[in-house]
Protein backbone atom coordinates (compact mmCIF):
# COMPACT_ATOMS: atom_id res chain seq x y z
CA UNK A 1 0.00 0.00 0.00
CA UNK A 2 1.39 3.41 -0.96
CA UNK A 3 2.39 6.15 1.47
CA UNK A 4 -0.66 8.30 0.80
CA UNK A 5 -2.94 5.38 1.69
CA UNK A 6 -0.99 4.84 4.90
CA UNK A 7 -1.36 8.53 5.72
CA UNK A 8 -5.10 8.21 5.09
CA UNK A 9 -5.39 5.21 7.40
CA UNK A 10 -3.47 6.97 10.18
CA UNK A 11 -5.52 10.14 9.83
CA UNK A 12 -8.86 8.30 9.80
CA UNK A 13 -7.82 6.19 12.81
CA UNK A 14 -6.86 9.37 14.68
CA UNK A 15 -10.13 11.03 13.65
CA UNK A 16 -12.14 8.06 14.90
CA UNK A 17 -10.23 8.10 18.17
CA UNK A 18 -10.85 11.77 18.89
CA UNK A 19 -14.49 11.44 17.80
CA UNK A 20 -15.02 8.48 20.12
CA UNK A 21 -13.36 10.21 23.06
CA UNK A 22 -14.54 13.73 22.21
CA UNK A 23 -15.68 14.51 25.80
CA UNK A 24 -12.16 13.78 27.00
CA UNK A 25 -10.26 15.42 24.12
CA UNK A 26 -12.37 18.61 23.99
CA UNK A 27 -11.07 21.38 26.22
CA UNK A 28 -14.27 23.48 26.51
CA UNK A 29 -18.03 23.15 26.48
CA UNK A 30 -19.04 23.39 22.82
CA UNK A 31 -22.10 25.49 23.69
CA UNK A 32 -20.45 27.86 26.17
CA UNK A 33 -20.35 31.42 24.79
CA UNK A 34 -18.08 34.29 25.81
CA UNK A 35 -19.02 37.49 23.98
CA UNK A 36 -16.09 39.32 25.53
CA UNK A 37 -13.76 36.85 23.84
CA UNK A 38 -15.20 36.85 20.31
CA UNK A 39 -12.90 35.87 17.45
CA UNK A 40 -9.97 35.36 19.80
CA UNK A 41 -6.79 34.27 18.05
CA UNK A 42 -5.36 30.77 18.66
CA UNK A 43 -3.70 30.59 22.05
CA UNK A 44 -2.80 28.19 24.83
CA UNK A 45 -6.35 28.50 26.19
CA UNK A 46 -8.10 28.18 22.81
CA UNK A 47 -5.93 26.10 20.48
CA UNK A 48 -7.84 27.11 17.33
CA UNK A 49 -9.24 30.39 18.64
CA UNK A 50 -12.92 31.25 19.14
CA UNK A 51 -15.86 31.99 16.85
CA UNK A 52 -18.40 34.83 16.60
CA UNK A 53 -19.94 34.04 20.00
CA UNK A 54 -16.71 33.14 21.80
CA UNK A 55 -17.13 29.37 21.54
CA UNK A 56 -13.97 27.27 21.42
CA UNK A 57 -13.31 26.21 17.81
CA UNK A 58 -11.02 23.32 18.76
CA UNK A 59 -13.74 21.64 20.84
CA UNK A 60 -16.36 22.23 18.16
CA UNK A 61 -14.13 20.71 15.47
CA UNK A 62 -13.61 17.66 17.69
CA UNK A 63 -17.37 17.17 18.13
CA UNK A 64 -17.90 17.96 14.45
CA UNK A 65 -15.81 14.89 13.64
CA UNK A 66 -18.45 12.83 15.44
CA UNK A 67 -21.20 14.15 13.20
CA UNK A 68 -19.20 13.67 10.00
CA UNK A 69 -18.18 10.10 10.84
CA UNK A 70 -21.68 9.21 12.04
CA UNK A 71 -23.18 10.42 8.78
CA UNK A 72 -20.48 8.76 6.67
CA UNK A 73 -20.57 5.38 8.39
CA UNK A 74 -24.36 5.18 8.53
CA UNK A 75 -24.91 6.29 4.95
CA UNK A 76 -22.22 4.01 3.53
CA UNK A 77 -23.31 0.98 5.58
CA UNK A 78 -27.01 1.22 4.77
CA UNK A 79 -26.41 2.21 1.13
CA UNK A 80 -23.95 -0.65 0.62
CA UNK A 81 -26.31 -3.23 2.13
CA UNK A 82 -29.34 -2.06 0.14
CA UNK A 83 -27.36 -1.57 -3.06
CA UNK A 84 -25.65 -4.95 -2.75
CA UNK A 85 -28.94 -6.75 -2.23
CA UNK A 86 -30.71 -5.08 -5.16
CA UNK A 87 -27.70 -5.23 -7.48
CA UNK A 88 -27.01 -8.89 -6.71
CA UNK A 89 -30.61 -9.90 -7.42
CA UNK A 90 -30.67 -7.92 -10.67
CA UNK A 91 -27.35 -9.33 -11.86
CA UNK A 92 -28.03 -12.92 -10.85
CA UNK A 93 -31.56 -13.33 -12.17
CA UNK A 94 -31.33 -10.95 -15.14
CA UNK A 95 -34.41 -10.84 -17.38
CA UNK A 96 -37.30 -8.71 -16.22
CA UNK A 97 -35.76 -8.24 -12.77
CA UNK A 98 -32.67 -6.66 -14.29
CA UNK A 99 -34.77 -4.65 -16.70
CA UNK A 100 -36.77 -3.09 -13.87
CA UNK A 101 -33.75 -2.41 -11.65
CA UNK A 102 -31.15 -1.25 -14.17
CA UNK A 103 -33.45 -0.15 -16.96
CA UNK A 104 -35.83 1.96 -14.90
CA UNK A 105 -35.00 2.28 -11.18
CA UNK A 106 -31.28 3.02 -11.46
CA UNK A 107 -31.70 5.25 -14.49
CA UNK A 108 -34.29 7.38 -12.71
CA UNK A 109 -31.97 8.05 -9.77
CA UNK A 110 -28.86 8.48 -11.92
CA UNK A 111 -30.63 10.93 -14.22
CA UNK A 112 -30.43 13.63 -11.53
CA UNK A 113 -27.22 15.10 -10.08
CA UNK A 114 -26.74 13.53 -6.65
CA UNK A 115 -26.25 16.76 -4.72
CA UNK A 116 -29.26 18.46 -6.28
CA UNK A 117 -31.41 15.42 -5.51
CA UNK A 118 -30.15 15.43 -1.92
CA UNK A 119 -30.97 19.13 -1.58
CA UNK A 120 -34.49 18.51 -2.89
CA UNK A 121 -35.06 15.59 -0.52
CA UNK A 122 -33.73 17.40 2.54
CA UNK A 123 -35.79 20.46 1.67
CA UNK A 124 -38.86 18.22 1.47
CA UNK A 125 -38.10 16.17 4.62
CA UNK A 126 -36.81 19.06 6.71
CA UNK A 127 -33.51 19.74 8.44
CA UNK A 128 -32.10 17.30 10.97
CA UNK A 129 -29.36 14.69 11.27
CA UNK A 130 -31.67 11.70 10.82
CA UNK A 131 -33.39 13.21 7.79
CA UNK A 132 -30.04 14.13 6.29
CA UNK A 133 -28.82 10.55 6.65
CA UNK A 134 -32.06 9.25 5.11
CA UNK A 135 -31.76 11.57 2.11
CA UNK A 136 -28.11 10.66 1.46
CA UNK A 137 -28.94 6.96 1.80
CA UNK A 138 -31.80 7.18 -0.70
CA UNK A 139 -29.49 8.65 -3.34
CA UNK A 140 -26.39 6.68 -2.31
CA UNK A 141 -27.44 3.06 -2.82
CA UNK A 142 -27.56 3.34 -6.61
CA UNK A 143 -23.78 3.42 -7.06
CA UNK A 144 -23.33 0.24 -5.05
CA UNK A 145 -26.20 -1.49 -6.86
CA UNK A 146 -24.76 -0.69 -10.29
CA UNK A 147 -21.29 -1.85 -9.25
CA UNK A 148 -22.46 -5.14 -7.72
CA UNK A 149 -24.78 -5.83 -10.65
CA UNK A 150 -21.88 -5.62 -13.07
CA UNK A 151 -19.71 -7.87 -10.90
CA UNK A 152 -22.46 -10.46 -10.44
CA UNK A 153 -23.15 -10.58 -14.18
CA UNK A 154 -19.54 -11.66 -14.62
CA UNK A 155 -19.19 -14.00 -11.63
CA UNK A 156 -22.43 -15.90 -12.26
CA UNK A 157 -20.91 -17.35 -15.45
CA UNK A 158 -17.87 -18.83 -13.68
CA UNK A 159 -17.51 -22.60 -13.71
CA UNK A 160 -17.81 -23.05 -9.94
CA UNK A 161 -21.12 -21.17 -9.93
CA UNK A 162 -22.42 -23.30 -12.78
CA UNK A 163 -21.26 -26.42 -10.93
CA UNK A 164 -23.04 -25.36 -7.74
CA UNK A 165 -26.22 -24.74 -9.73
CA UNK A 166 -25.90 -28.17 -11.42
CA UNK A 167 -25.53 -29.82 -8.00
CA UNK A 168 -28.88 -28.38 -6.94
CA UNK A 169 -27.73 -25.58 -4.64
CA UNK A 170 -30.40 -23.00 -3.92
CA UNK A 171 -30.17 -19.52 -5.40
CA UNK A 172 -29.74 -18.02 -1.93
CA UNK A 173 -26.78 -20.31 -1.19
CA UNK A 174 -25.19 -19.65 -4.57
CA UNK A 175 -25.50 -15.87 -4.16
CA UNK A 176 -24.27 -15.76 -0.56
CA UNK A 177 -21.53 -18.40 -0.69
CA UNK A 178 -20.28 -18.31 -4.27
CA UNK A 179 -21.23 -15.10 -6.06
CA UNK A 180 -20.96 -12.28 -3.52
CA UNK A 181 -17.61 -13.36 -1.96
CA UNK A 182 -16.08 -13.16 -5.44
CA UNK A 183 -17.80 -9.90 -6.38
CA UNK A 184 -17.37 -7.90 -3.19
CA UNK A 185 -13.83 -6.55 -3.63
CA UNK A 186 -14.73 -3.46 -5.70
CA UNK A 187 -17.43 -2.68 -3.13
CA UNK A 188 -14.75 -2.17 -0.46
CA UNK A 189 -13.07 0.48 -2.60
CA UNK A 190 -16.42 2.09 -3.41
CA UNK A 191 -17.30 2.23 0.30
CA UNK A 192 -14.10 4.09 1.21
CA UNK A 193 -14.72 6.62 -1.55
CA UNK A 194 -18.36 6.80 -0.47
CA UNK A 195 -17.25 7.87 3.01
CA UNK A 196 -15.49 10.88 1.47
CA UNK A 197 -18.59 11.72 -0.55
CA UNK A 198 -20.90 11.43 2.46
CA UNK A 199 -18.69 13.66 4.63
CA UNK A 200 -18.52 16.28 1.88
CA UNK A 201 -22.28 16.08 1.22
CA UNK A 202 -23.07 16.53 4.91
CA UNK A 203 -20.83 19.59 5.12
CA UNK A 204 -22.33 21.03 1.93
CA UNK A 205 -25.93 20.59 3.03
CA UNK A 206 -25.19 21.92 6.52
CA UNK A 207 -23.47 24.94 4.97
CA UNK A 208 -26.61 25.59 2.92
CA UNK A 209 -28.77 25.31 6.04
CA UNK A 210 -30.34 22.01 4.94
CA UNK A 211 -28.34 19.63 7.09
CA UNK A 212 -27.60 19.60 10.79
CA UNK A 213 -29.16 22.79 12.21
CA UNK A 214 -27.07 25.15 14.36
CA UNK A 215 -25.81 25.36 17.04
CA UNK A 216 -24.71 21.75 16.38
CA UNK A 217 -20.93 21.68 15.82
CA UNK A 218 -21.06 20.48 12.23
CA UNK A 219 -18.12 21.51 10.10
CA UNK A 220 -20.52 22.81 7.45
CA UNK A 221 -22.38 24.90 10.03
CA UNK A 222 -19.07 26.32 11.26
CA UNK A 223 -18.18 27.34 7.72
CA UNK A 224 -21.58 28.97 7.20
CA UNK A 225 -21.27 30.95 10.43
CA UNK A 226 -17.82 32.23 9.43
CA UNK A 227 -18.40 32.96 5.74
CA UNK A 228 -18.67 36.75 6.02
CA UNK A 229 -15.88 38.77 4.46
CA UNK A 230 -15.34 40.56 7.78
CA UNK A 231 -14.72 37.22 9.47
CA UNK A 232 -12.12 36.27 6.88
CA UNK A 233 -10.37 39.58 7.52
CA UNK A 234 -10.60 39.71 11.31
CA UNK A 235 -10.51 36.01 12.23
CA UNK A 236 -9.52 33.78 9.30
CA UNK A 237 -8.99 30.85 11.66
CA UNK A 238 -12.76 30.57 12.18
CA UNK A 239 -13.13 29.74 8.47
CA UNK A 240 -9.84 27.97 7.78
CA UNK A 241 -9.95 25.39 10.60
CA UNK A 242 -13.25 23.64 9.68
CA UNK A 243 -12.36 23.93 5.99
CA UNK A 244 -9.03 22.19 6.55
CA UNK A 245 -10.78 19.51 8.65
CA UNK A 246 -13.19 18.76 5.78
CA UNK A 247 -10.42 18.77 3.17
CA UNK A 248 -8.11 16.46 5.14
CA UNK A 249 -10.92 14.02 5.93
CA UNK A 250 -12.08 13.80 2.32
CA UNK A 251 -8.49 13.43 1.09
CA UNK A 252 -7.77 10.71 3.66
CA UNK A 253 -10.72 8.57 2.55
CA UNK A 254 -9.82 9.11 -1.10
CA UNK A 255 -6.23 8.05 -0.41
CA UNK A 256 -7.51 4.92 1.32
CA UNK A 257 -9.76 4.14 -1.64
CA UNK A 258 -6.90 4.55 -4.12
CA UNK A 259 -4.67 2.36 -1.96
CA UNK A 260 -7.31 -0.36 -1.72
CA UNK A 261 -7.89 -0.24 -5.47
CA UNK A 262 -4.17 -0.70 -6.05
CA UNK A 263 -3.99 -3.47 -3.48
CA UNK A 264 -7.02 -5.45 -4.64
CA UNK A 265 -6.56 -5.04 -8.39
CA UNK A 266 -3.70 -7.23 -9.69
CA UNK A 267 -3.26 -5.02 -12.77
CA UNK A 268 -2.88 -1.89 -10.66
CA UNK A 269 -0.49 -3.71 -8.32
CA UNK A 270 1.64 -4.94 -11.23
CA UNK A 271 1.74 -1.46 -12.76
CA UNK A 272 2.79 -0.01 -9.38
Amino acid sequence: MNRLAIFGLIFVALLMFIALFAPVVATHDIGATDLLNRYAAPSAEHFFGTDATGRDIFSRVIYGARISLQVGLTVVTVSAIVGTLIGALAGYYGGWVDSIVSGYLLNVFLAFPGLLLAIAMVAFLGAGLGKLILALTIIGWTGYARLIRGQVLKVREYDFVQAARALGASDTRIILQHVLPNAIQPLIVQASLGMAGAVLAEATLSFLGLGVPPPAPSWGVMLEEARDLSTLTLAPHALIVPGVAIALTVLAFNFIGDGLRERLDPRQRARG
